[in-house]
């Protein structure tokens, strides 16, 4: 293999930065590409040249192989790295770059094939003796044969897209009513996702702790575990905060995770950076899930208790070099990492778009910020909602959790809301500091621990870029020479204009203003969306929960279901049109 001199980064945020970063570490020029939005974004000002895709949504840029390809001949890339994302797992676009004579950094399209294939990569594990949770024996094509499934194994099950992970296109099915539409569902997602829309099903594993491991394999056949990670933290199947290493293994669960996964990463003749991923069910019992045949998100714990650059190491192996190491590390400190998405948690984790007025990031020993957003940014949505990540890391976890918790008070953002009170808060649930968190806690749990101030299916979302918290604010007083910092809740800390509050400084991030008149029939959009489906029609009578309305925003679906029983009076929504945060979808008229 040939040394990489000009590497073409295939994707845009924090992870391109992180791969510029990279570059300029190993003297590698780097490429950057760019939407007609990401303009101005970090990525494109960090890197060495930058070339615009031309076009807004996703599918006319980072998603297009033909202007990416053509983008790497013109700035005379000889290597391709594809973050994670996008075409990350594109077995297409392996092959294409590849076949344009230009190094692809990452695994061997074929195996990218054969591991985006969920069934595949599940046969692969049974081959070698991993266990896997029942079901999942073929691609499902109709809902009836979910219903079948169920009556033989009982529920909860889950339907899952067979060509794609990250928790995009799984549901969680519960009640057997439920099962039509939640298929339906998932193949929807599952499109949009990936480009297609087959699912499978097997049995879901209730309140499972959620469990990964990092693995290089160079194309020798040389496979390395860097590290384990814990990351049952999550909402909707996907990952909010994790942690390495994976604090609540046993000595021999460890070394069950570590033989299991180079068993896998070698019957699949994996190369490259990869993460097998585990689930743990109550009873200790381990079960393969899936493997990832990309970079993962929450990859810098690893790096950050090891030592080791798993994207200098990417490159190296793409050039063809030996792993100089095949042992595992031995571990240093505790990290953890935490996603700062542009989320409301109090609004069941809908997507927030928004200008960031302010972008002020914690410092410190042990913090590290892998940011794609600096101040004066505009946060859309025809991206994910991943706006950085705040790293920290401790001599152990104790420490970790205490540096944890004064950076994210540090942590400020203005002018969208982020999940960072959510962390704040989580930080402090006796569950996390002992180890009793599992995947659907944030769905079961959390909810009891908040007080909502709103409902997100009534209650319109209506921001400005200058709009008003709903946290906390601090006022700084002066009494006898000594300063006060006053805490004032809502709505007395709330303030109508950036202008018309007093000085003082900000304990929240998020500012948001509620101006619209509320009308008690209204049912309003959460977020700016795409209405996927209308499940209602006008003079229809529905019951508490029906399903009214499906949007999808970030490729992710949100229901929208009846607050009460009622009457649909009118409705204001269409499939395929995009509506606004705040817009009035339907009235729906008691009786």
């Amino acid at each position: 293999m040939k040394k990489i001199t000009r590497l073409l980064i295939a994707n845009r945020g924090e992870i391109a930065v992180r791969v510029i970063r990279a570059c300029r570490d190993k003297a590698i020029a780097s490429i950057a590409i760019y939407s007609d939005q990401d303009r101005d974004a970090v990525h494109t000002q960090l890197a060495d040249e930058a070339y615009c895709l031309e076009g807004e949504t996703a599918a006319e840029t980072y998603l297009n192989i033909e202007k990416i390809l053509d983008i790497a001949k013109l700035s005379r890339a000889d290597g391709i790295h594809p973050g994670y994302g996008f075409l990350a797992e594109s077995p297409e676009f392996a092959e294409a770059v590849s076949s344009a004579g230009i190094t692809w950094v990452g695994p061997r399209a074929g195996v990218i094939a054969l591991l985006a294939d969920k069934l595949s990569a599940r046969k692969i594990a049974e081959q070698v003796g991993v266990p896997v949770p029942p079901g999942g024996e073929h691609v499902v094509s109709c809902a009836s044969e979910v219903h079948n499934f169920a009556d033989k194994y009982g529920l909860p099950i889950a339907i899952k897209a067979a060509y794609g992970g990250g928790g995009l296109g799984m549901k969680v099915v519960k009640q057997k009513k439920n099962i039509d539409e939640l298929f339906a569902s998932a193949q929807r997602e599952a499109q949009a996702a990936f480009g297609n829309k087959e699912c499978f099903i097997e049995k879901y594993i209730d309140r499972p702790r959620h469990v990964e491991t990092q693995c290089l394999a160079d194309l020798f056949g040389n496979v390395q575990v860097v590290s384990t990670r814990d990351c049952s933290v999550q909402r909707r199947h996907q990952k909010l905060i994790e942690e390495a290493p994976a604090y609540t293994l046993t000595d021999k669960q460890e070394e069950t995770l570590i033989t299991a996964s180079k068993a896998v990463m070698k019957a699949a003749e994996y190369s490259g950076a990869g993460t097998c991923e585990f689930l743990i069910d109550q009873d200790g019992k381990i079960f393969f899930l899936e493997v990832n045949a990309r970079l993962q998100v929450e990859h810098p714990v690893t790096e950050e208790i090891t030592g080791i650059d798993l994207v200098l190491e990417q490159i190296n192996i793409a050039e063809g070099k030996l792993l100089k190491n095949l042992e595992t590390p031995v571990y240093k400190g505790h990290s953890l990492e935490f996603r700062i998405n542009a989320e409301d948690a109090n609004s069941g984790f809908m997507p927030r778009h928004g200008k960031v007025v302010k972008f002020e990031p914690p410092g410190g020993l042990g913090i590290r910020i892998d940011s794609g957003i600096k101040a004066g940014d505009t946060i859309g949505a025809a991206f994910d909602s991943l706006l950085c990540k705040l790293i920290v890391t401790g001599n152990n976890r104790e420490c970790a959790l205490a540096r944890a918790r004064r950076a994210l008070d540090e942590f400020v953002i203005d002018g969208v809301t982020t999940l960072i009170p959510f962390h704040r808060n989580i930080l402090n649930q006796p569950d996390f500091i002992n180890g009793g968190m599992y995947t659907g806690w944030v769905e079961n749990e959390y909810s009891k621990l908040v007080n909502k101030q709103t409902d997100a299916s009534t209650v319109p979302d209506i921001q400005d870029t200058l709009s008003v918290s709903k946290n906390l604010r601090e006022i700084i007083v002066e009494v006898n020479r000594k300063q006060i910092r006053v805490r004032l809740p809502s709505p007395i800390g709330e303030y109508p204009t950036e202008r018309q509050k007093p000085p003082g400084r900000r304990v929240g991030h998020n500012f948001r203003q509620k101006t619209q008149e509320k009308n008690p029939d209204s049912i309003f959009s959460p977020m700016q969306a795409v209405v996927v489906k209308v499940n209602v029609t006008e003079g229809q009578s529905v019951k508490k929960d029906d399903l009214l309305i499906v949007l999808e925003a970030m490729k992710m679906e949100q229901p929208i279901v009846a607050p009460r029983d009622g009457v649909v009076e009118k409705i204001n929504a269409h499939t395929g049109e995009t509506v606004p945060s705040g817009h009035e979808l339907l009235r729906l008229k008691k009786v």
